[in-house]
């Protein structure tokens, strides 16, 4: 188990070494220098001797090899830079802006495993056998949505038509609410579809039918047995699903004006911090990273064959 764990980290390490790289290269090949954009206004006064002293002070003078190290040890130490635009420490924006997306992230999470769970239970009943086959069809309908569409579709009709949720002025709770819909619904439906397909296929095994032998009742059967063994799969993509909802998180505060990664996100492409948007990207995929790690190391809690795999590797 402890050379499994060493191996998981070891990988986790070359994914965030290589997130790092494919990001420093594509915002340095963007158009533009951040530095020169807030410097370089004829309203500062500032001569060109001063803007390249400002530029060394933020260690954009170097060679592109020099930069790529600097960044790179720095980051390795815990130091995002400086905002160039707001001429503060990234890890300070990012430690007041960060809650809040964790908090939008985590609440629309919850609410997709509570509905993708309630989805499964109720297309297994007999009555709601319409229900069933439309899961069969809509995940990828649902996964398509774009988030931003989405979130305006609520916004016209809970606050503009039903004037449910008030769009101006909202309680904390009530600013909440449409955002956390937005992002679960997207991953709701494909998460539900997963669930149902491994209980029907776990559900078939020979085992099961043992238990039902011995007079088991399928209540029984179902929370004891069947939905242990079903959650395998369902871990493995809620795990990748969770990417594409954290994304969908930072689109979602833009278009309801939340604060969070997603507002500072869009000022720093709009200002070109290149030392912003290098953060985000890293923060991002840290918490990828953590997600897969915690989700691969749940398994074998689930799954005994798995815990003995573990333990022979190791």
């Amino acid at each position: 188990m402890r050379h499994y764990l060493l191996y998981r980290i070891g990988h986790g390490i070359v994914v965030l070494w290589a997130a790092f790289t494919l990001s420093f290269v594509l915002l340095q090949v963007l158009p533009g220098d951040a530095i020169l954009i807030k410097f370089q206004n004829p309203d500062l006064g500032l001569s060109p001797e001063q803007i390249a002293e400002m530029r060394q002070a933020y260690g954009a003078d170097g060679s592109l090899w020099q930069q790529y190290l600097h960044t790179l040890g720095s980051m390795l130490q815990g130091d995002f830079g400086y905002s160039v635009q707001a001429g503060v420490a990234v890890s300070e924006q990012l430690k007041s802006n960060l809650p809040d997306t964790l908090r939008l992230a985590g609440s629309g999470f919850t609410l997709a495993v509570v509905l993708a769970f309630l989805l499964a239970a109720l297309s297994r009943l007999p009555a709601l056998r319409a229900l069933r086959n439309m899961l069969q069809s809509v995940p990828v309908l649902f996964i398509s949505i774009p988030t931003f569409w989405l979130g305006i579709a609520l916004i016209q009709l809970f606050s503009f038509q039903l004037r449910w949720i008030p769009v101006i002025n909202p309680s904390a709770v009530q600013g909440l609410i449409l955002p956390v819909i937005t992002v679960a619904i997207p991953i709701s439906a494909p998460l539900a579809q997963i669930l149902l397909r491994s209980i029907d296929e776990v559900a078939t095994r020979p085992f099961v039918s043992v238990v039902r032998a011995k007079g088991a009742s399928e209540t029984y059967v179902l929370w004891r047995h069947v939905l242990r063994n079903a959650m395998l799969p369902v871990l493995t993509v809620a795990g990748l699903l969770l990417g594409e909802l954290i994304a969908g998180a930072l689109i979602t505060e833009t278009v309801f004006g939340l604060g969070g990664l997603g507002q500072l996100t869009q000022q720093a492409v709009n200002n070109q911090d290149v030392a912003v948007l290098q953060a985000v990207v890293m923060v991002s995929a840290f918490g990828f990273v953590v997600i897969n790690m915690l989700v691969d190391l749940l398994m074998p809690l689930l799954d005994p064959r798995l815990q003995t795999e573990s333990r022979g590797a190791a």
